[in-house]
């Protein structure tokens, strides 16, 4: 069911999430685990500056490129949503070395005429790398403007050669506590999540040009807190739905049951397309506030991509399919 909340009511004023659902780890780390202000990111950069990382050559796609003022590389690396490092916006850069992103494998399988599995070096030469520059929308209620660097993830989808039966791609990522502490059975991890982290398009989303396949950001390759070595990024809909590390894509005739959708589907729906006119439950949608910046804005429709992926949606009920 779909609440309205009185517009003067912040986002930053009510309990996320990740910290109701697991009631021993709030009770026991109420303190530690209120929300950071979003301002407070540009401290914490200054603090955990991200190192610089391998560069990853792209050419500039302008046809796909917002002309938006491009978020601080410090922001984007130091104020994360990635559970698998742990519930607080600082854990994946605090956490992030403990990830190997090489050697790395992506499994490509299901209704496909020609399975395979994909070394990340193999995947890096399949196509040009293309930098674009696309909005990223939280559900929280903040965004960042990244330089992604990738290609379409149709590339890959065609190499491998859906049959007619495949209606939806899934997305998997890497199950490893060792690598990924917030994975691990404990008071402070987010153990309630049912691991691996899966994601889900239907396929024309998922051959839609503007979904990207993602290697790098800023110029280099991904750092391990934003979804190194390999991840998704379908700048139309909420981050959550860019699945990121990424180790296995199965092509399947059935929805998939995605992570968010799982854990709390009154909340986080399938399509999960940005829509300033659905709120989440405990929060309006109808306006963000840009990292870095320190008034809102107003939130656009399919995140300002209304043009390209408006028609994808076409006669559907997009309250009712959030």
């Amino acid at each position: 069911m779909l609440i309205r909340r009185p517009p003067m009511l912040r986002s930053s004023e009510i309990t996320p999430f990740e910290r109701y659902v697991n009631r021993r780890q709030f009770m026991a780390g109420a303190g530690a685990l209120a929300l950071t202000p979003l301002l407070a990111s540009s401290a914490s950069a200054a603090q955990n500056p991200a190192p610089p990382g391998q560069p990853l050559k792209a050419t500039r796609d302008a046809a796909f490129s917002t002309s938006e003022a491009i978020t601080k590389f410090e922001s984007a690396t130091t104020y994360n949503n990635f559970y698998e490092f742990g519930v607080e916006k600082e854990d994946p850069a605090r956490l992030a070395h403990t990830l190997r992103p090489r050697p790395w494998s992506v499994v490509v399988e299901g209704l496909v005429q020609k399975p395979k599995t994909f070394d990340i070096e193999e995947l890096l030469q399949l196509a040009s790398m293309e930098e674009r520059v696309y909005r990223l929308r939280c559900v929280e209620g903040w965004s960042m403007v990244i330089p992604w660097i990738g290609y379409p993830l149709s590339t890959l989808l065609k190499r491998v050669e859906p049959t007619g039966k495949a209606k939806f791609v899934e997305f998997l990522t890497l199950v490893d506590p060792e690598q990924f502490p917030g994975q691990k059975k404990g008071l402070f991890s987010f153990s309630s999540l049912d691991w691996p982290y899966t994601e889900g398009l239907r396929m024309d989303e998922a051959m839609h040009p503007l979904t990207l396949l993602t290697f790098g950001m800023y110029g280099q390759v991904l750092p391990n807190q934003d979804g190194a070595p390999i991840r998704v990024v379908i700048p139309w809909k909420y981050g959550f739905k860019s699945a990121k590390s990424i180790v296995r894509i199965r092509l399947v005739d059935q929805q998939p049951d995605t992570t968010w959708a799982k854990a709390a589907p009154q909340e986080y729906g399938f399509y999960s397309n940005v829509n300033p006119e659905v709120d989440h439950p405990r929060w309006s949608q109808a306006t963000e506030r840009r990292i870095g910046e320190f008034m809102r804005r107003k939130t656009l429709m399919f995140n300002g991509y209304a043009e390209q992926v408006a028609s994808l949606y076409a006669g559907m009920d997009l309250r009712k399919n959030y």
